[in-house]
C-alpha cells in the first residue's frame, strides 16, 4: 500500500509540472481560437531562466508550436532585395532543424517591416503567407516545399495593401483553408486550388473566424469597410456592418460567444459588440474604451482584457478590463506600470500572460475587480508587439528586429 500511495504522488506531481503537462500552441490564437493555453502557471511564475536564443530576422510575426518544432517568420537584407525566412527550430533545445528562405520586400512603412502572420501547423504540413502575399506550404518535418499560391495574381491585385498581408493561415475544416486577399479564399489544403472566393473588399489585416449561428456555420472577418458574415460554405456575404478606421487600418481578429460579436480596432475607433439575428448584425453597444491596435483581446468569465491602443490621441497606451455583455469599463492600468503597446495571452486557470513593449514578461489573475501582478521579469529588448505564447511550460518572445528568445517557466 505504501508503494501505491507513493507512485500515485508522484503522478499528481509529474501533472502539475508545466513542462510535462504541456499543450501545442499550432497557430495563431492557439488550440482553441482564444487566445487561451489549457496550461497553467505556477501562482508565482520564475522567468529568469533564458534556455535559448536566436535571431530570426524582422519582423512581427508570432510562434507556433507543434510536435516538439516551433516555427516563425522573419525578414533580412534590403527593402526590395530582402528575404523572408519560415524558421523550424527544436522547442527544447533551440537547435535549428530546417530553413526556408524566399524573396520578399520588406515593406516597412512607418515601422520595422517584416512578415507579421503567424505560421499555421496542422497535422504534418506548415502553411506560412508572406508580407506580399505568396501563400506557402511546407512538410513540417523535413522544410520541403509542397505548393505556393501568389495570392495577390488570386486576388488581381495590383500591389500588397499598405502595410503588406498580414493574416494567418486559418483552418475552416481538416482539409480547408481560408485566407485573406481582400476577398476571403477558401483553398484545398493539400493541393492549394481555390475553392471558393467571397465578395471583394479593400484589403485589411486580421485573421477570420468561424463560428456556428442557428446550426449554419459561418465566418467572420475585419475588412477595412466593416465587420463581414460569410457562409463557410459557399463565401457568400450573410451579412455586414459599417466600421471605417483612420488610416484603413484593421487588423484584429473578432472575438464570438454564441451569436455576438465582438471587435476593436485602433485609431480611436473602439469597440463594439454586435448580435447576429438572421442576415443582420444588430449592435448591443460601440464605446472608444478599448482600441485594440494589432492584438487581441482575451476574453474569460464575461470579461474582455486588452490593450486601448489610444497613443495617437496624446495618452500613452492603456491596458484595460470591460465586461463584454455590456461595454463597462472595469478598470484601467496607468501608463506607469510600464506596458505600453504590448500583448496578452492566458491560462486555462485565468491567469494573464502579457508581453510588454518594451520586452517584460508579466502574469496576472483575470480579476474584473483590479489588476495586480503575480511576476515580472526583462526577456527582451527593442520593440514588442507580437504575443508570447506559453507551450510545454516555455514562454515564447520575440521583438521587431528579430530576437526569439525561449524562457523557462520555474
Amino acid at each position: 500500500m505504501p508503494h501505491r500511495c507513493f507512485a500515485w504522488l508522484v503522478l499528481q506531481v509529474f501533472a502539475l509540472l508545466p513542462g510535462l503537462s504541456g499543450a501545442d500552441w499550432p497557430q495563431w490564437r492557439g488550440p482553441n481560437e482564444d487566445g487561451i493555453t489549457s496550461e497553467r502557471l505556477p501562482a508565482k511564475p520564475d522567468f529568469t531562466q533564458l534556455r535559448w536564443q536566436k535571431k530570426v530576422g524582422t519582423g512581427f510575426s508570432s510562434v507556433a508550436v507543434a510536435q516538439g518544432r516551433v516555427f516563425t517568420l522573419g525578414h533580412s537584407g534590403g527593402k526590395e532585395d530582402g528575404t523572408e525566412t519560415l524558421w523550424c527550430f527544436n522547442s527544447e533545445t533551440g537547435a535549428e532543424i530546417w530553413h526556408h528562405s524566399y524573396a520578399a520586400p520588406l515593406l516597412d512603412r512607418f515601422y520595422e517591416g517584416g512578415p507579421g502572420a503567424t505560421p499555421t501547423v496542422r497535422g504534418q504540413q506548415v502553411f506560412t503567407y508572406s508580407k506580399h502575399g505568396r501563400l506557402h506550404c511546407y512538410d513540417a518535418a523535413t522544410g520541403k516545399a509542397i505548393w505556393q499560391r501568389d495570392m495577390l495574381a488570386e486576388a488581381e491585385l495590383d500591389a500588397p495593401p499598405e502595410w503588406g498581408f498580414a493574416c494567418s493561415p486559418y483552418f475552416l475544416n481538416d482539409n480547408t483553408l481560408l485566407i485573406e486577399a481582400g476577398a476571403t479564399f477558401a483553398l484545398d489544403a493539400d493541393t492549394g486550388k481555390v475553392r471558393w472566393k467571397g465578395q471583394r473588399f479593400t484589403p485589411a489585416y486580421g485573421t477570420p473566424k468561424a463560428f456556428v449561428a442557428a446550426g449554419r456555420k459561418l465566418v467572420a472577418v475585419m475588412k477595412t469597410e466593416g465587420l463581414v458574415v460569410l457562409d463557410a460554405g459557399n463565401g457568400t456575404t450573410v451579412a455586414t456592418t459599417d466600421w471605417k478606421t483612420a488610416f484603413d487600418t484593421t487588423a484584429t481578429t473578432p472575438i464570438i460567444q454564441g451569436q455576438q460579436l465582438f471587435i476593436s480596432t485602433g485609431y480611436d475607433r473602439g469597440c463594439g459588440l454586435f448580435e447576429l439575428a438572421g442576415d443582420q448584425l444588430k449592435k448591443t453597444y460601440e464605446n472608444r474604451r478599448l482600441c485594440n491596435h494589432m492584438n487581441n483581446s482575451v476574453l474569460i468569465d464575461g470579461h474582455l482584457y486588452g490593450f486601448d491602443g489610444t497613443a495617437h490621441r496624446g495618452r500613452p497606451t492603456e491596458f484595460v478590463c470591460l465586461d463584454f455583455a455590456s461595454g463597462k469599463e472595469k478598470w484601467r492600468v496607468p501608463p506607469s506600470t510600464g506596458l505600453g503597446c504590448g500583448s496578452v495571452m492566458a491560462t486555462a486557470d485565468g491567469v494573464l500572460v502579457i508581453l510588454s513593449e518594451r520586452g517584460e514578461l508579466l502574469t496576472a489573475p483575470a480579476n474584473p475587480g483590479e489588476f495586480k501582478p503575480t511576476a515580472r521579469h526583462q526577456v527582451l529588448g527593442g520593440r514588442c508587439w507580437t504575443v508570447p505564447v506559453l507551450a510545454h511550460g516555455r514562454v515564447y518572445c520575440r521583438n521587431s528586429r528579430g530576437d526569439l528568445v525561449c524562457v523557462q517557466v520555474k
